[in-house]
């Protein structure tokens, strides 16, 4: 019979590590289109001028988004029969190979139309594997973390997209340096191939990995959920939490996310034509100062409760980030040589709404829904309201500016879904998700 006692701290570490370790990896993988999208856009879509070549590129990014939430269906459904071990292993392999192949794709000088259809299978096959890691992997880390700690523990795994970013930035600078002019020819193509290496890696640590023990008290009780997508979605009280989850969680923490981290990058790049050197090593700094906050607000949620964080989220960000685009935008009035500390203070002021939304949510989520049904129940809210709200968010914002001549006009659509998600969480999100951890059976009240 396996075990159900208390997780032992050292084996909880092995968990996080073992988890976060290859969760980075895969938002590494899903990442790099997004921050090689001009690059992409100028191999695949030969013809077109730069902006048209741009937004194909970020249509196919955004195609990655829009599967997720079959990813979280397929996998979570996997994950709830099966176990969330060997759904996450299963995830990781099917991102690994769709990233190595994106590295390995012939041009359209090479073999014309049927490249850029080649580069939306691989784009489509990454949004279902990430579909299914995450609500895997913050599921596993929930279901061994102590009951009054889930917000701390499930931050390292929240930690995990920003690195992934800010992992996939580090290296394409790196070769953006060392191939000098031929990065936009092949050079670009070594970022996607090294994910070889790092799935590799990331294998030989999960396949030590172990059962979630409360996953593993539900099988031994035979109370497994036999069809996970209707105990989730057909059963009233269950599926009225969903799309609380989604409309009062979700959708307002992707844009916001896609909006502070994504966009702002194609923003300077693209609409203020800063140098992309410049904006990159401003990301990553800004960046790496902000990480510890989701730790921070993570753990704050444990004391005061998530929703209390991430409706204070969606309010900042409606009233801050127009003035925080508006500050980027007149620091960077001469491109060639703008305001750097003035941006990358404003950059880390839109990422601090992030921490604080992101921080708390995946603790929310698991403990919002019953065991047997959680990592379907968890996934499909959170991958619609990042796959579908959020991943629109680099293409709808770059093309606003663009069709407007207005160059904060992309900031209506992120505004507009966090406000909604604001006044849905205020009078619909429980408040107390973190008193109601290990619900086997029911939904929380």
């Amino acid at each position: 019979m396996a075990s159900t006692a208390p997780t032992s701290p050292a084996e909880l570490r092995r968990v996080i590590v073992a988890s976060s370790v290859g969760t980075v990896i895969e938002w590494y993988d899903f990442y790099l289109f997004a921050a090689l999208s001009a690059e992409i856009g100028k191999i695949f879509f030969v013809g077109d001028d730069p902006t048209v070549q741009l937004l194909k590129s970020l249509a196919i990014f955004a195609t990655g988004f829009v599967v997720r939430p079959f990813g979280a269906l397929v996998f979570g459904r996997l994950g709830d029969i099966v176990g969330r071990k060997a759904t996450f292993i299963l995830t990781l392999g099917l991102m690994g190979g769709s990233t190595f192949l994106v590295g390995v794709l012939p041009t359209y000088a090479q073999v014309g139309m049927l490249a850029p259809v080649l580069l939306l299978i691989l784009r489509m096959l990454q949004g279902l594997a990430l579909g299914g890691e995450y609500g895997g992997a913050a599921t596993y880390v929930a279901e061994h973390a102590p009951a009054n700690q889930r917000g701390y523990y499930t931050s390292f795994i929240q930690i995990t997209a920003t690195a992934g970013l800010i992992l996939s930035l580090i290296v394409i600078q790196l070769c953006r340096k060392s191939f000098g002019a031929d990065f936009e020819v092949w050079g670009w193509r070594i970022p996607f191939l090294i994910s070889a290496v790092l799935i590799a890696v990331s294998f030989s640590i999960r396949l030590r990995m172990h059962e979630s023990p409360l996953f593993n008290r539900v099988k031994e009780s035979g109370q497994v959920s036999k069809n996970p997508l209707r105990d989730s979605f057909v059963n009233p009280e269950n599926r009225r939490l969903v799309l609380i989850a989604l409309f009062g969680a979700a959708a307002g923490q992707g844009v916001i996310w896609y909006t502070a981290q994504f966009y702002v990058k194609t923003f300077m790049e693209t609409t203020l034509k800063l140098n992309k050197d410049m904006v990159s090593n401003l990301l990553i700094v800004t960046l790496l100062l902000a990480t510890p906050l989701f730790v921070y607000f993570g753990a704050l949620s444990d004391r005061i409760g998530r929703k209390k964080l991430m409706m204070a989220s969606c309010a900042a960000s409606v009233v801050a980030f127009p003035a925080l685009f508006w500050l980027i935008t007149n620091a960077a009035k001469d491109p060639a040589n703008p305001n750097q500390l003035l941006i990358g203070l404003s950059v880390f002021l839109l990422v601090v709404p992030v921490t604080m939304i992101y921080g708390p949510i995946a603790a929310f989520l698991v403990e919002l829904f019953p065991v047997r049904v959680r990592y379907t129940s968890m996934s499909l809210p959170y991958h619609i309201g990042n796959g579908v709200f959020g991943g629109f968010v680099p293409l709808i914002a770059t093309w606003l500016p663009a069709s407007t001549g207005n160059p904060l006009a992309g900031l209506i659509y992120p505004c507009a879904i966090a406000l909604v998600t604001l006044f849905i969480g205020l009078k619909y999100l429980p408040a107390n998700t973190h008193q109601n951890q290990d619900m086997v059976e029911g939904p929380a009240a």
